[in-house]
């Protein structure tokens, strides 16, 4: 049994269960029509709908394959061994990756998408990331007084933070800018620590307005409840 956290919530019943709000296992929810609450556990993430009453068990259903996808996910190392350059040895991408493809780790910086504040758990380690890999890309960097060309060769998927070009601070902010011309704004908030369990990160994503890898997190842990058949009772 573990404990649930709230990750969103709409509705009426919205201030009882805002983002961040841990719930005991074994918690019941009774939900007003139009409530939408979405929870997440060691188990996945559930989306609750009023009316109704919800309990949750926090049991994990979850076979290895689900739990080595959602290790990949969380570590701070990133799923594959990089080398000196910046690119990531691991499986070649023979074939560009889906648009609505999802970054494969959470300290990932989706490259073609990424603005608003990002957490970082480790800034040596720091990674761009693309799902889109059938050309040559370059990107602009830019902080406070530096600047860096990211670029990526077709069939390549990820590349390291430029560190000694453009430092990473906590609190500072950065563009990004694209083939396009648009610029995207990243604000990197440094983790003094990462928690281990997924309902404790949950909420230091909250906290730290870190919505997009929220996103991906609660993404991520429902495709594993979906998987395993996790449905509660009501």
């Amino acid at each position: 049994m573990a404990q649930s956290m709230v990750v969103r919530s709409v509705g009426p019943s919205a201030a009882q269960y805002p983002a961040g709000k841990k719930l005991p296992a074994n918690t019941k929810l009774v939900l007003k029509a139009s409530d939408k609450v979405t929870v997440l556990d060691k188990a996945g993430t559930r989306v609750l709908s009023g009316p109704g009453s919800f309990t949750l068990d926090g049991a994990v259903k979850r076979d290895q394959t689900q739990s080595t996808q959602i290790a990949s996910l969380l570590a701070t190392g990133g799923p594959a061994t990089r080398s000196r350059t910046g690119a990531v040895r691991g499986a070649p991408a023979k074939a560009p990756a889906p648009t609505n493809a999802r970054s494969p780790n959470l300290w990932f910086i989706d490259a073609a998408s990424q603005s608003g504040k990002f957490c970082v758990a480790e800034p040596a380690r720091l990674m761009f990331w693309r799902g889109k890999v059938d050309q040559d890309v370059e990107l602009k960097l830019a902080g406070t007084g530096s600047a860096a060309t990211i670029a990526w060769k077709k069939g390549s998927g990820n590349r390291l933070w430029p560190m000694t070009e453009v430092p990473v601070t906590s609190g500072t902010s950065y563009t990004l800018t694209g083939p396009d011309g648009m610029a995207r704004k990243i604000d990197l908030v440094v983790l003094p620590s990462v928690p281990t369990e997924v309902d404790e990160l949950a909420g230091t994503l909250i906290e730290n307005g870190c919505e997009n890898q929220l996103g991906l997190l609660v993404e991520t842990m429902a495709a594993a409840s979906q998987a395993a058949g996790s449905t509660g009772d009501r």
